[in-house]
C-alpha cells in the first residue's frame, strides 16, 4: 500500500505540484507584504487625502429606530487599492519568474543539403535523396 502510493506521487507528479502550491503560497506571502508594507506607503505619499482606501461614495443613508446610520456606498477607495495591489504583486511575480525560470535553447538544426539533382534539402548523413531518389554519395 506505501509503494502504491509512493509510485502515485511519483508517476503523476502530486509531490511536485503540492510543493509548488506551498512555495506560491509563500511567495504569495511575500509579495503581498511587499506590496503592503513598503511600496504602498510610497504610493500613498503621493496621493491626496490621506487614507486614501477608505474613499467610498455614498449613495444613500437610513437611520433604524435606535440612532444607528447605514450607509449604501461604493467603496471605490478599497477597490482601486486592491487593483494596484494585484498589479504590483504580478509584476514581481513577473520579474520573479523571469528570473528564475530560462527557456530551454532550442536543439541544433540537424545538418542538411542540396540534392545535387532536385535540390531538395535533405539530411547531410542521407545517402538517398527522399524527393528524386538519386544517390547523394
Amino acid at each position: 500500500m506505501i509503494a502504491e502510493f509512493r509510485g502515485f506521487l511519483t508517476k503523476t507528479n502530486a509531490l511536485a505540484l503540492a510543493i509548488g502550491v506551498i512555495i506560491g503560497a509563500a511567495v504569495g506571502n511575500v509579495v503581498s507584504a511587499l506590496a503592503a508594507d513598503l511600496l504602498m506607503p510610497v504610493i500613498s505619499y503621493f496621493l491626496p487625502g490621506g487614507d486614501w482606501r477608505q474613499a467610498k461614495y455614498v449613495l444613500y443613508s437610513t437611520t433604524d429606530a435606535a440612532g444607528k446610520v447605514t450607509e449604501n456606498a461604493l467603496l471605490y477607495g478599497h477597490f482601486l487599492g486592491t487593483v494596484i495591489d494585484f498589479l504590483i504583486i504580478s509584476f514581481v511575480v513577473f520579474l520573479i519568474v523571469k528570473a528564475l525560470v530560462k527557456p530551454v535553447p532550442a536543439p541544433p538544426a540537424a545538418p542538411m543539403k542540396a540534392c545535387p539533382e532536385c535540390l531538395e534539402m535533405v539530411p547531410a548523413a542521407a545517402r538517398r535523396c527522399r524527393a528524386c531518389t538519386a544517390s547523394l554519395t
